[in-house]
């Protein structure tokens, strides 16, 4: 059976780090397996927010990169302020601990480059992009988003290959992200946001989501939207009994945060609960631990540290993709954070079906009802918080300190091998499959 040829666009490649690479790196990575053939395009000189060069080990030798540059004002942000350094990220600061200099460049970011920063890379691979399709023949093309001027080069793809089916991957909602209030938009600047989102789903053969209200979410905006989640390489689960390594954190009861944490998904009640146990009870202060791996926003940290937590903290900073995931598996309790906001429900992290394949206990923060509540609830691999749920957090932590006590801390999850990632490929491929006829 002859193969059929995709071509996925992307701003985040290997030697990006962060979770924003993950999901296209594994579908490139299984889709051969499935009669599918993928070659990547990418920005030449791009300004990533973290590096990991160990993930360039996950790309295949034959496969086909092409390239071209891209200009990233990101030197202005940071002009106006070391911290506006995470603009890069997604992140800024908010509320108090925002200067006048933070709050100008967020008015800059939110009106001046719509959808975002990388929008610059737009014409030039437009340009580059319809030349090397005339040349090349392809059943189908990928944009996907976040940044989502990606779906910008898709938009004017399809005006000139209308007949190229055109798969458009939200990893991120655009306006129902809920960092989209704080960008500080004039009513003109909010209805352009508005409307490219809205040509993206109406002209888009196909819309992905992450999750179940996202894609719900999507189809009421007139997309033909379907939902793949992100998920875990099925070796992450493979471990030899007991824990890796000689580390301080295998006699300590360990909570770990993995992955970037900034202020608008701060989980403070956690640390005020945190912080009320460890001056209640001598045996859990002696015995935990708060393990960070990857970046914390400053302000949380110091805040933290200036707390009764300060001796029970361990920042390891950003480590690679492979130390962080022994990091997962050396760990009693996993944290992951979501927004606050109702809009939010709908994100799943993708951290969680790294969380997942440990086998571990997780602990989540995020809106009520939420679609991580519901794979928490399938699988049996941990419980959903609401930010105001101080007693029920409270016993949960205590129950599960007791449970690791006794040395009957694990629990086996459930349901879980849909979520590998050779899994949601071969869902994938059935979606393009169909799309194609």
């Amino acid at each position: 059976m002859k193969q059929k040829k995709i071509l996925i666009i992307t701003y985040y490649w290997p030697p990006s780090g962060g979770p924003g690479v993950q999901r296209w790196l594994k579908f490139v990575k299984y889709l051969p397996d499935f009669g599918w053939k993928p070659t990547v395009f990418i920005p030449e000189n791009p300004s990533y927010p973290i590096i990991d060069k160990t993930l360039a080990r996950e790309v295949s030798a034959d496969l086909e990169i092409i390239k071209t540059k891209i200009w990233e004002p990101y030197q202005i942000a940071e002009f106006f302020g070391k911290d506006n350094k995470k603009f890069k990220a997604g992140q800024f600061d908010v509320g108090k601990n925002q200067s006048w200099k933070s709050k100008i460049s967020i008015w800059v970011r939110g009106n001046f480059f719509i959808p975002d920063a990388r929008v610059f890379w737009v014409k030039p691979s437009v340009k580059f992009l319809k030349k090397y399709l005339k040349e090349n023949r392809f059943d189908a093309f990928v944009t996907t988003g976040p940044p989502h001027s990606v779906h910008l080069i898709g938009l004017e793809l399809k005006k000139e290959f209308p007949d190229l089916k055109w798969l458009a991957d939200f990893r991120d909602p655009w306006t129902e992200i809920s960092y989209y209030k704080h960008l500080k938009l004039s009513r003109s600047s909010d209805k352009k946001h508005r409307d490219l989102e809205q040509k993206v789903f109406e002209n888009a053969d196909l819309t992905l989501a992450t999750s179940f209200t996202d894609a719900e979410n999507f189809r009421k905006k007139g997309a033909n939207a379907f939902c793949v989640t992100n998920g875990f390489d099925l070796e992450m689960g493979e471990r030899e009994s007991g824990r890796d390594g000689e580390d301080e954190t295998l006699s300590k009861f360990t909570l770990s945060y993995i992955g970037v944490l900034e202020q608008l998904r701060n989980p403070e009640l956690l640390w005020k609960v945190l912080d009320e146990i460890i001056g209640e009870n001598e045996e859990f202060k002696k015995n935990f631990q708060l393990k960070f791996v990857g970046r914390i926003d400053a302000r949380i940290l110091e805040k933290i540290e200036n707390s009764a937590l300060e001796n029970s903290v361990k920042n390891l900073g950003y480590l690679s993709h492979s130390e962080a995931n022994a990091e997962m598996r050396n760990s009693d309790l996993l944290l992951i954070t979501n927004f606050p906001d109702e809009t939010s429900k709908g994100i799943i992290p993708g951290k969680i079906f790294e969380y997942l394949a440990t086998g571990n206990q997780i602990l989540s923060f995020g809106p009520k009802d939420a679609d991580v509540k519901k794979i928490l609830d399938e699988t049996h691999a941990g419980k959903h918080f609401f930010y105001d749920d101080f007693t029920a957090l409270k016993s949960f932590i205590l129950e599960k300190f007791n449970d690791w006590k006794k040395g009957n801390l694990a629990e086996k999850t459930r349901n879980t091998g849909r979520f590998s990632r050779k899994n949601l490929t071969q869902k994938l491929a059935e979606i393009l499959n169909s799309l194609i006829g």
